[in-house]
């Protein structure tokens, strides 16, 4: 089964705000990565605004034509910025403070009542909401009983394992990921994955039926740098 992609845009905004100008504009590359053939695009809108702001997920809403989807961490103020915005889908997941990058998984299971009261409160509005979990059956389980219309696989342990040669490691996660796809499916969720996927290894995941849909962010953006966004994109749905 074809997978859909959505393209994470942080990091354009990343270098803007390395010089706290106007300029690369993050609305403008995702227009150019929809152009290629993306099917969605990503945002992080991280509670310090470190790079992704409020003013470019209102310009987003308003400008793109396929599917926006606000990343965020569970919080009250998060909550109510999304319900007025109204994404298209909203991806719960944990926030550091001083991480650069998402760590793990959110853990659904011991948060479940926190969680639940921000999926019904999204839903509400007529937001999709998944949840950003590790690929383990008491979170799969706890992402249903929250109401939860898709997961998200946090991806980065099977990264890790691919590009360290890890080949036994490897295994391991892709058959997790691979059991978890099933239970979720069966529980009536649907299922994304992300983090950590790259033109090497996205081959390995795009091969996994019942995923539909891999957010990538990094690894496009990256190359884009070097060959466009046109180019990136076009590359990465060539390999998925």
């Amino acid at each position: 089964m074809p997978k859909f992609l959505s393209v994470n845009i942080d990091h354009i905004a990343t270098i803007r705000e390395a010089r706290k100008v106007r300029e690369p504009e993050p609305v403008a590359a995702a227009i150019l990565a929809e152009l290629a053939g993306a099917n969605g695009i990503t945002v992080h809108l991280r509670q310090d605004r470190r790079h992704i702001n409020d003013s470019d997920v209102h310009l987003l809403r308003h400008t793109i034509t396929t599917s926006l989807n606000l990343e965020m961490a569970v919080s009250q103020e998060m909550v109510a910025f999304a319900k007025s915005v109204v994404p298209n889908m909203v991806t719960l997941v944990p926030e550091g403070a001083n991480e650069l990058t998402t760590e793990g998984g959110l853990n659904v299971d011991g948060r479940l009542n926190e969680v639940s009261e921000a999926v019904s409160a999204l839903r509400s509005s007529g937001i999709l909401v998944s949840l950003f979990i590790d690929a383990k059956v008491e979170q799969v389980k706890a992402s249903r009983r929250a109401g939860a219309d898709f997961i998200e696989f946090h991806t980065g342990p099977f990264a890790d394992a691919f590009e360290l040669h890890r080949a036994d490691a490897l295994e391991q996660e892709l058959s997790k990921l691979h059991d978890q796809t099933i239970l979720a499916t069966k529980s009536g969720l649907r299922v994304n994955a992300g983090h950590g996927l790259n033109y090497r290894n996205v081959k390995l995941i795009s091969s996994i039926n019942g995923i539909e849909e891999l957010n990538i962010g990094h690894s496009i953006i990256s190359r884009a740098a070097l060959v466009g966004i046109d180019s990136a994109v076009r590359d990465m749905l060539a390999l998925m």
